[in-house]
């Protein structure tokens, strides 16, 4: 699809994304395991702000993958392990394409037959509830890298990572996020049923049902397809979701913007279906390519579904930004690593 204007109802929010803003000093950062250090903040870390629940289940959950990964080479059957893969790919395009690009970006639009199975989908992921996740989403766009960014990369890969999920969140986020225009995910009944129902719909979506398939269709051991296509496969896509909150704002160029932490990361594009192009997306967050190409070439398989969700006419208004306001902002905020278009095609 070629680039398009963005319409003219989000053209403030877009005028307000190119205006030139402070941003606190950027601090060098290096991946790197300093035992002195870890230890040094388990000891100033103020445990009462620990949410242990969120901590001790963390735990098991890792445990039990460990196991999974054992039963997976050596017990489970290839068509769980199949079943797994594709049960991968759609919680994948359930926090991608639905949860991200959908509704937290309104950058295309979806009938409701797509929403539903988009929804489905996002319950399979088990990220809370897709007004949940938007919204803490909405306010990382908007205040990143402060104390209001739930899960602040400035406090640690850890904490950026999986950290921010057992420690209580700083004060701006709850009164950044009571601050947002929630009002299109609250008119959407899919988002608040899902909303309503959250609970039995994720137990029943992301552990029950991948459970009892393999066990009463190809005869999988009930702790074996539990663990494999349960555990395992949920613990795998919550990594390479959290990858795009840690990795991809420590490790990369930035060719559009090297004032702000967010980076260009073709790991984390490959194993997100796309999402691993994140200076570009912080940068133009409203369109659904989240990325200057899509397709395989750039490891964009969400923005390839979008594609042919467009042509069988399930999705539209797909918003996009044009070479010429590309152009603009790599020429102003740029790094110098920007790659034109023409030399990328080759």
């Amino acid at each position: 699809m070629a680039p398009q204007a963005p319409d003219s109802a989000v053209k403030h929010e877009i005028l307000d994304d190119l205006t030139p803003q402070e941003h606190a000093e950027l601090v060098e950062r290096e991946l790197k395991i300093n035992l002195r250090e870890i230890i040094s903040n388990l000891r100033n870390l103020d445990w009462s702000k620990v949410v242990w629940r969120n901590l001790i289940l963390f735990a098991l959950l890792h445990i039990y993958s460990v196991y999974g990964v054992y039963l997976a080479l050596f017990h489970a059957t290839w068509k769980t392990i199949f079943f797994s893969v594709v049960l991968y790919f759609m919680a994948a395009l359930g926090i991608t394409m639905g949860a991200h690009r959908l509704w937290s970006h309104r950058s295309f639009k979806a009938r409701a037959p797509l929403r539903v199975v988009l929804a489905i989908f996002q319950t399979i992921a088990f990220q809370n509830d897709i007004y949940e996740w938007a919204r803490d989403h909405r306010v990382h766009h908007k205040y990143s890298e402060t104390d209001a960014d739930p899960h602040n990369a400035r406090r640690g890969f850890f904490f950026s990572h999986m950290g921010w999920l057992m420690y209580r969140k700083h004060p701006d986020v709850i009164a950044k996020g009571k601050g947002l225009d929630l009002s299109d995910l609250e008119s959407d009944p899919i988002v608040m049923l899902q909303r309503k129902y959250y609970l039995p719909a994720v137990v029943t979506a992301c552990f029950l049902l991948p459970t009892v398939i393999p066990w009463m269709y190809w005869g999988e051991h009930v702790v074996t397809a539990l663990m494999v296509a349960g555990f395992l496969r949920y613990t795998i896509v919550l990594h390479i979701t959290w990858f795009v909150n840690s990795l991809a704002h420590w490790v990369g160029n930035k060719p559009y913007d090297k004032s702000i932490y967010p980076s260009q990361n073709p790991v984390v594009a490959y194993l997100a279906l796309g999402e691993g192009w994140h200076n570009y997306h912080h940068v133009f967050p409203w369109d659904y390519r989240t990325a200057e190409l899509g397709g395989l070439i750039n490891y964009n398989i969400t923005c390839l579904v979008i594609d042919f969700c467009a042509k069988i006419g399930q999705a539209y208004d797909l918003r996009t930004v044009t070479p010429e306001m590309i152009g603009r902002r790599v020429t102003r905020t740029g790094d110098g690593t920007y790659v034109p278009l023409t030399h990328k095609a080759k």
